[in-house]
């Protein structure tokens, strides 16, 4: 018998796809603030390693124990390259991780211990006169 998807199984599929892609993206900052006259327009993105570590560093444990961020990463870091923070306005700041999923492999490799998390963060904002 020839597995034929009804419309339920292909709007079941396309939910379930369009949340595995949407959910890698966070958004650290995002403004939405309207004025006349903007200066200038700042924006650009950059890899980041957004790596992990168990906080409980034991073989097969750590799958079931916190991990914490080995980096750091703040909206503010990569906001000041547009300049004075009091002057933008805009703003807005994403980290995709989408590189993670398949990056995931390394937590197994490690035994849990250590996730290896190619992201990759772009920022943007106005710059008021």
């Amino acid at each position: 018998m020839i597995w034929k998807p009804s419309r339920q199984r292909w709007g079941a599929l396309l939910v379930c796809a369009s949340l595995l892609l949407t959910g890698c993206t966070t958004a650290l900052v995002r403004d939405d603030v309207r004025y006349p006259k903007t200066q200038a327009h700042c924006s650009g993105s950059q890899g980041v390693d957004d790596s992990s570590i168990a906080v409980l560093p034991v073989p097969v444990v750590a799958f079931v124990v916190p991990h914490a961020n080995l980096h750091d990463i703040k909206a503010d870091d990569y906001l000041k390259r547009c300049g004075d923070p009091t002057k933008l306005i805009n703003r807005k700041v994403e980290v995709n991780r989408t590189a993670c999923i398949p990056a995931g492999f390394t937590r197994i490799i490690t035994l849990g211990i250590w996730q290896w998390c190619p992201a990759n963060i772009s920022w943007e904002a106005d710059v008021k006169p």
